[in-house]
């Protein structure tokens, strides 16, 4: 299994003091003390999936 990207900035104040937390898929806020995970949910979301519909169709 590949590892995941990280990410380059706390999405809750901005800054760049990350590290990888306890869990998989975690990250620690070192400024903020937040613990964060990011989640990959799709790609181009429901737009993508009409134009794909309609394309397909046209055909």
């Amino acid at each position: 299994m590949s590892e995941r990207a990280a990410p380059f900035y706390c999405p809750y104040c901005g800054e760049e003091d990350l590290r990888p937390h306890e869990e998989d898929g975690t990250w620690a806020c070192g400024d903020c003390l937040r613990v964060f995970r990011l989640a990959f949910l799709g790609v181009g979301g429901a737009r993508a999936a009409e134009r794909r519909t309609h394309k397909e169709t046209s055909r």
